[in-house]
Formats: C-alpha cells, structure tokens, sequence
C-alpha cells in the first residue's frame, strides 16, 4: 500500500513522500496522454496500453503532452486513488516516446516527481556475503 503523506518544515517547504510497498511496481506509460482523462479513462489505458491490472496494487504513471505534468493512478484495496502533479518550472525527465510503458523502481519514482534525471541512476550489483578464510 502506498502512504503518501505531506510534510511542513518551518521554513514554509513542502514536500510529498511516498512510500511504496515491497513489491509495488512502477508502471510508467511513455506516451502522452490527455491529462482531462481522470480514474475510468486512465484505469482503461494502464489495462490497454501497459497490460497491467489497474487493481493489482500497483502505482501506474501518465505523462502529459508538454511534459511538465504527471498523474499517478494506484489501488488502495478500497477505492482507486488519482495523484496529480505540475511542475511550476521546467519538464520532468521522460523516456523515449514508445508505444507501451516501462517499470520504475521506487528509487527512480522519487527522483521523477522531484524532476530529477532518474534515467542516470544505476542500482548496485548484488552484494555477496564475505566468506571466512
């Protein structure tokens, strides 16, 4: 289950986390898409175009034409929930324009919202456990 909780400091910022569950995928859907389409018609395409179940409990994200608005549509277990953001300044970072879609890890999720350049970010190699000698 995702929380998505909104944050204040005393200086006046806000900022969004999100925490995903162990094992939410990130589906990202790398053409543009109407951004008037709400939950029916984003559910529809995260079904059609990333051949996804749109209640399986994972996040599915939409980008818009000029690039500088996403939304995120996810299954809560009791109802679909629809986030929505626009950066004031600038474009996120997106894929190539493909037909279908691409999975995220939660790392890279983080860095898209705040508009970072996600596609740079490699994970580590497996750690293998030191053996005695």
């Amino acid at each position: 289950m995702a929380d998505l909780t909104a944050t204040r400091s005393d200086c006046g910022v806000s900022g969004i986390v999100i925490a995903l569950a162990p094992g939410t995928k990130v589906y990202l859907a790398c053409r543009p898409v109407s951004m008037q389409k709400g939950f029916d018609g984003l559910t529809a395409l995260a079904s059609q175009v990333l051949c996804a179940d749109p209640y399986s409990g994972h996040l599915f994200l939409f980008r818009g034409k000029r690039g500088d608005y996403l939304k995120a549509l996810y299954w809560d277990g009791s109802g679909m929930c629809l986030f929505a953001k626009r950066l004031e300044k600038g474009r996120f970072v997106w894929p190539p324009l493909v037909d279908g879609g691409i999975v995220l890890s939660p790392a890279q999720l983080a860095l898209l919202i705040e508009g970072i350049d996600w596609r740079r970010t490699v994970a580590p190699g497996p750690v293998t456990a030191p053996t005695l000698v």
